[in-house]
């Protein structure tokens, strides 16, 4: 049986008449139950036009069944579904799936797929074919590429590796580039992939140019005021205080430093200092957000067609709207989403705008720590993942995740707690930096996050932990108020009705966005007809995007994903989903034929 709550607006109510189905029985819309929320914000008047249906099975065409089909080896399609009496002819290769979301829900079923989006940062240690396929194997849904290090020929032989693996391995791998952004950091290290400093050794950090190999114990600085901005006694702090120095001595452009916390430091990081238990924040203060080089990086992003931008150091909304309109001017067509990065005081000053202006954010945990006190991060990091899911953007939880994984094969059990307590938030995305860069187990880091994700999220459901996390409105108009109240009302029915799965057919992504938020039991099929949507929906909470042409006819796009899903075993006779478009504002329940 299907059943179907239409919600038509102006110009396209049209009127839904009883007697067109001759064997169904017709509801008056009054004698339907509706979210509170939805009688009492909009001045909706039901009339005879909308109706609930209650139809049989014939409505979805029962003699369409996967007999039908014929399948090539790898399960792929080779052949055609025919519609009996309709004379439509479906190509089974017309939908795209994960190749490994496929795996699991053939081998494991709907509610065992992983919700929680995991992103990798490529670096020496993976950046080979080979090993990026290995990543996407794993469980990998978004391949990071760090300006910060490398060359561009560099980056985009990774990016062309990670299009070639979605080509000839059937993923659907987005990939982030992430600027470097203009805030004060480290040189190269002379070519060195990292250094070691340990307790009590004497640095020097000096912002001369060395004609020839950098002397001993001695790192450059980018910024040319550094020597004159630091005082004796200041605390340095490198990369988000993985390493400490205690300054000691000042000689020209040179500045002496005591190690105080040993570890390990990478190219490039970034350096920030106290004094006197304050952020010295003067030094910095004019710095751009967004560098010259920067730029460049943003051009270079634009030409080989990332998918997401992600902006370090944002200080305002301005600098995102800025950005977004560059894009729009360089690329038209482009559909480019930007991540603002929140690593600094400014922008937990500025979050709400700052988020409403981007696509997404990243709590970068790492520098923001050591821009506040670090007994003040976890609430940080809540209160961004909360307003992202408010406002409807998807939020990444990076930095220090399983940080000793970077030369230990197991994660210590606080890093394991800090991941778990990520995906409770209903985070959308975890993100491993250096442990998959450049870190000796990359495999081994992104199984633990799966595995963890899965275990919580589980747990999550048997506990029935349904939280009341209020939603406000974020349309901008009737039409988008009513999407939004569909979701919601989407995902309350799947909860309580214990549905397989919720259908959502999207051009934009919008409307599986609008599904994602709501944080449902089940997981969400987002089906859209480019590529690039497809592949931007792989960063949200809860979504398995597939890529299927369909048109403004329910019921056609219902019969082709129900042939086509059958026919790869994906889905089978009497599961329960639940299916919404934005192509037509409807709910609809039903039981696969």
């Amino acid at each position: 049986m299907s059943q179907s709550l239409h919600l038509l607006t102006p110009p396209f109510i049209r009127t839904l008449n009883c007697s067109a189905f001759a064997n169904n029985t017709c509801h008056s819309i009054s004698k339907l139950s509706l979210p509170k929320s939805l009688n009492s914000r909009f001045p909706v008047t039901f009339t005879s036009s909308l109706s609930v249906r209650a139809s049989s099975g014939s409505d979805l065409d029962p003699s369409l069944s996967s007999s039908q089909a014929l399948l090539s080896d790898n399960g792929a399609g080779a052949g055609f579904v025919v519609s009996p009496g309709q004379g439509i002819v479906s190509d089974l290769s017309s939908i795209e799936v994960d190749a490994v979301t496929e795996a699991e829900l053939k081998e494991n079923g709907f509610r065992s797929t992983r919700r929680t989006k995991l992103i990798c940062t490529i670096g020496p240690a993976t950046c080979g074919f080979e090993q990026l396929e290995a990543l996407a194997v794993g469980g990998m849904n978004v391949a990071r590429i760090n300006m910060c290090h490398g060359t561009r020929e560099w980056h985009k032989m990774v990016i062309d590796r990670v299009r070639r693996l979605n080509e000839e391995k059937g993923f659907a791998v987005a990939i982030m580039m992430d600027t470097e952004g203009s805030e004060i950091h480290m040189g190269d290290l002379g070519g060195a992939s990292s250094a070691k400093a340990e307790d009590g050794d004497i640095w020097t950090f000096s912002v001369r140019a060395f004609d020839s190999t950098l002397p001993e114990h001695t790192i450059n600085v980018n910024y040319d005021g550094f020597a004159e901005d630091v005082n004796v006694g200041d605390e340095l702090l490198v990369d988000g205080g993985m390493v400490r120095f205690e300054v000691i001595e000042k000689i020209g452009p040179d500045v002496k430093c005591l190690c105080t916390d040993p570890g390990l430091m990478l190219p490039r990081a970034n350096l920030t200092f106290w004094r006197n238990g304050s952020l010295v924040r003067e030094r910095n203060a004019m710095l751009p957000t967004i560098s010259s080089k920067d730029w460049l990086d943003i051009d270079f992003g634009i030409a080989e067609g990332v998918d997401f931008i992600a902006i370090s150091f944002v200080k305002s909304a301005e600098v995102i709207n800025h950005l977004k309109s560059y894009i729009a001017a360089r690329s038209r067509d482009s559909d480019i989403a930007v991540i603002a990065k929140i690593e600094s005081i400014d922008s937990l000053k500025n979050l709400e705008e700052i988020i409403q202006a981007s696509d997404g954010a990243m709590v970068a945990r790492g520098d923001l720590g050591a821009q506040i006190p670090l007994e003040q991060v976890p609430s940080a990091q809540q209160r961004i993942v909360q307003v992202c899911r408010q406002l409807n953007k998807p939020v990444i939880v990076a930095s220090q995740l399983l940080e000793s994984m970077i030369e230990y094969p197991t994660p210590t059990r606080a890093e394991v707690a800090d991941v778990s307590e990520a995906v409770r938030q209903r985070a959308d995305a975890l993100m491993l930096s250096g442990e998959s860069a450049m870190g000796q187990y990359p495999d081994k880091a992104l199984t633990v996050l799966r595995s963890v994700s899965l275990r919580i999220e589980r747990w999550w459901r048997e506990q029935k932990r349904h939280e009341a996390m209020a939603l406000p409105s974020i349309g901008n108009s009737f039409s988008e108020n009513i999407s939004e109240e569909i979701c919601i009302a989407a995902a309350k029915m799947a909860n309580n009705l214990e549905v397989d799965a919720l259908f959502v057919y999207t051009k934009t992504g919008h409307m599986a966005s609008l599904l994602s938020r709501c944080r449902p039991d089940c997981p969400i099929f987002a089906f859209s007809t480019t590529p690039s949507v497809r592949r931007r929906l792989n960063l949200q909470w809860g979504l398995i995007p597939f890529r299927l042409s369909f048109s403004d006819d329910m019921d056609s796009n219902l019969n082709k994903t129900f042939s086509l899903l059958k026919a790869r075993n994906l889905i089978k006779s009497g599961d329960l989903v639940i299916a919404v478009s934005d192509m037509l504002q409807s709910i609809q329940v039903m039981n696969v034929p």
